[in-house]
């Protein structure tokens, strides 16, 4: 059943979905069954999967809470066999909530006192409206001074709380006022004082149907909510929903029109305990349930284009074989800067003074120009945080000054700060302090953003939007996929890399990859991916899982340093045998693998046909960084001005951040401006940016609007 709805939901194959559940469940990661197990899945990729996994955990939350709830209706003597059916065709959450709401024992109501004092028969008799009798007589059955009714009016209001909560409990009113107060719906929105100046002032007075409102709006003026400045409302059509539950509830005002001159007794009563029911119990609970929707339906979006931002940052081209000299600006405790060799290791930290308040610049250029020539330095990696512009103007000077060939690029450096005080850097560099380890950060993140990025809180790393307004836990568990998945598209040199790094591979803890780093401090490098199972705690499922995405580069099996898994090495010879080859000869020259017959290969060497494609690829280009295949960053030799900036000029720029309307490019003056989703491509409808731009592009732009006085620059792609 579950298979099958998975399968319908994700518009896979019966037989795929089932072969997803076992993998899964044998305890295989993702990353492993999507690049290891095609053959097995269809070649189902790792989104499809991660989708694939969230569902059949809801599903199987969902069945497991169908089961309980008809053992509790059962145990109440109340299960029938056509509610059981009810219960078990349920699709969501939701839906079984309003089944059980009847069933599910209460605290205690209104309704709940006056069925202790013996009124639910009263309320059956109204709502079954075939009285000939005005309701007070029947009424007066009811009096009892010991269970406190003490009046005809106590007992018609005791009844009238029975039937509201009755016709709150109904799951088919529940589900149908949910749907009309969704479509036909408004949100509005209200300042709480409106003399109050915000940045929230465009929703002081502002409606909105609840089925167009924008994701990113939703966030907005949740936020404005929690920051007491705005009050939000949902406003339903009453109208609609009460006209609704009379045709139901009272006989004569729909198509059940038995006795009707017995419900003149009862309309009254029975009208206003819809009323009530409507006011008190459901709509509430309903513009919860709507609230709640929205917020989720907008953390998705937004938790969505974190994550696809998230990864094209991770995914950036790293820049190999430079030392760099990493600089992080600052006014009153000066610029820390930190040299790092080709390989990342530290060599240098100092700190100079070119900014206010010592300004001392002509000291700062004789510093950096001695650490140039002493390092062979060949890029500087520039923090784009405060003091940054000050820095680059005085850089771009000493670049004009020296005879040697270096260029500065400027680096985001969110999230430095954060990696710098962490216990991490504290045991990772504990001979320097907070600001010479940022220095450290910034230049290593330009050589090997992975790497060094993987060591700070992907929340930190600023290229989300709202991401402290949303549930946190599902935009951790989130951006965790994205840094596992980019880490095991990538690989990982396993006698360079550090545990916060070996912790994403596939199939490794935390306490895992610390015990390789012991294993690799104690006995020297591995000298091959066998060596692995020496490690403590890393056993053959976890080795089935990791080997393939961790690399020994100069192993004594060349098969090592690629993504070809273990379990492939005797396939991966007799194909190199059969051809004419030997393992020798993978990376060389000699090495001719075009125009292969993979379907004959896949037969007679009894390779599946997708596994061997993998494997020639592989082959090709042994050891091949994904990362490769991403815009470089631009480096920059000279310094542009926000003042610079005149409208049609047409400008190279970095994409560092996008939103739901549109994307922000770096292009040099150290204020991105904003490319409207309007403005990213000519006569076409864009539903998202996502679809035209990734963060780390490099784009052309042309300059619409520069406002000097709020430092904001709107820009277009369409030159």
């Amino acid at each position: 059943m579950i298979a099958e709805t998975l399968s319908e939901e994700l518009n896979i194959k019966n037989w795929q979905s089932n072969a997803v559940i076992n993998l899964i469940d044998d305890g295989n990661s993702i990353p492993f069954i999507a690049r290891y197990r095609k053959e097995v899945t269809g070649s189902l990729d790792d989104e499809t999967l991660r989708n694939f996994n969230e569902r059949l955990e809801y599903l199987r939350n969902l069945e497991s809470k169908k089961e309980k709830i008809i053992k509790v209706i059962d145990e109440q003597g109340k299960l029938t066999e056509p509610l059981a059916k009810i219960i078990t065709n349920a699709k969501t959450l939701v839906e079984l909530d309003d089944i059980y709401r009847p069933y599910k024992p209460k605290r205690r109501t209104r309704a709940t006192i006056a069925k202790e004092k013996g009124l639910e028969p009263l309320a059956n008799t109204i709502l079954k409206q075939e009285i000939d009798v005005p309701v007070d007589k029947i009424a007066m059955k009811y009096l009892s001074e010991e269970l406190n009714v003490a009046t005809i009016e106590d007992a018609i209001n005791g009844a009238k709380d029975i039937i509201a909560e009755k016709i709150s409990d109904n799951a088919q009113f529940r589900s149908l006022i949910r749907q009309v107060s969704f479509e036909d719906g408004e949100l509005e929105i209200n300042a709480k004082n409106k003399d109050v100046e915000s940045e929230y002032e465009m929703y002081y007075n502002y409606n909105e149907p609840l089925d167009k409102i924008a994701n990113h709006r939703i966030l907005a003026i949740n936020r404005g909510e929690n920051e007491k400045v705005l009050k939000i409302k949902i406003k339903t059509p009453e109208e609609d929903i009460f006209s609704y539950l009379k045709r139901h509830v009272l006989l004569n005002k729909g198509e059940k029109i038995t006795q009707p001159e017995y419900n003149k007794y009862t309309e009254k009563i029975l009208e206003e305990s819809i009323l009530d029911s409507y006011k008190r119990l459901i709509a509430s609970a309903i513009e919860r349930e709507i609230r709640n929707e929205l917020i989720e339906r907008a953390e998705e979006s937004s938790i969505k284009v974190f994550s696809e931002n998230l990864e094209q940052l991770l995914m950036q081209n790293p820049i190999i074989g430079k030392t760099v000299l990493g600089w992080d600006p600052g006014f009153r405790t000066g610029c820390k800067l930190a040299v790092v060799d080709k390989t990342g290791k530290a060599l240098d930290t100092c700190v100079v003074f070119p900014t206010e308040p010592k300004n001392k610049i002509v000291e700062t250029k004789s510093i950096v120009k001695d650490l140039i020539k002493k390092y062979d330095i060949d890029l500087i990696a520039l923090g784009n945080g405060t003091a940054s512009r000050e820095s680059e103007i005085v850089i771009t000077q000493l670049i004009q000054e020296i005879n040697k060939d270096v260029q500065y690029v400027i680096v985001s450096e969110a999230g430095a700060s954060v990696y710098s005080a962490s216990k991490l850097a504290t045991e990772e560099f504990p001979e320097y302090d907070v600001g010479e380890r940022s220095a450290i950060s910034i230049a290593r993140r330009l050589q090997d953003p992975l790497s060094e990025l993987v060591k700070i809180d992907p929340k930190s790393i600023g290229v989300g939007q709202y991401q402290h307004d949303m549930n946190q836990k599902k935009l951790s568990d989130s951006l965790n996929f994205v840094v596992d998945k980019s880490v095991n598209n990538v690989g990982v040199d396993l006698n360079t890399a550090s545990v916060s790094l070996l912790k994403h591979v596939s199939g490794i803890s935390k306490s895992v990859a610390k015990n390789i780093v012991k294993y690799r401090e104690e006995n020297g490098i591995f000298s091959n991916r066998n060596e692995l199972l020496n490690v403590p705690g890393l056993g053959p499922k976890a080795y089935e899982q990791c080997a393939g995405f961790l690399k020994v580069i100069n192993s004594d099996n060349p098969l090592d340093s690629t993504c070809v898994h273990p379990e492939s090495y005797k396939a991966t010879e007799n194909l190199l045998k059969y051809l004419g080859y030997s393992l020798n000869d993978i990376g060389s020259k000699n090495l001719n693998l075009n125009d292969l017959d993979y379907e004959e290969l896949s037969e007679k060497l009894n390779i599946g046909n997708i596994t061997l494609i993998d494997i020639v690829k592989e082959l090709k280009k042994p050891g091949r960084d994904p990362r490769e295949e991403m815009p470089k960053p631009i480096l920059r030799s000279d310094v542009l001005e926000l003042e610079n900036l005149e409208e049609g000029m047409i400008l190279q720029g970095t994409v560092r951040n996008i939103v739901d309307f549109g994307a922000f490019v770096d292009i040099g003056v150290h204020q991105d401006g904003l490319v409207h989703i309007s403005e990213l491509v000519e006569n076409k409808f864009v539903k998202h940016p996502l679809d035209i731009v990734s963060v780390g592009d490099i784009v052309d732009v042309r300059v619409l609007n520069v406002d000097l006085d709020r430092k904001r620059i709107q820009l277009s792609m369409i030159i």
